[in-house]
């Protein structure tokens, strides 16, 4: 999706489903969301909620972990 959205506009019903439909693509495609929301102009929470309400199981956080190593 090249376009952004304007901010802080309501996304609501087919526009809603379809923009949906290409975030649940980019994201299991391996895109984060804060990259998907950085280049829809959205907000974090905004992408988050759409992907959840997709029914997209969403990756935990990457990164280095707290706990023993494992030997």
């Amino acid at each position: 999706m090249a376009e952004t959205l304007k901010k802080g506009t309501r996304v609501t019903g087919a526009e809603r489903t379809k923009l949906a439909v290409e975030l649940k693509k980019r994201y299991d495609s391996g895109e984060s969301i804060r990259s998907l929301a950085a280049s829809t102009g959205r907000s974090y929470g905004f992408i988050h909620r759409i992907l959840t309400e997709s029914g997209v199981t969403l990756r935990g956080r990457g990164g280095a972990t707290r706990g023993k190593s494992k030997r």
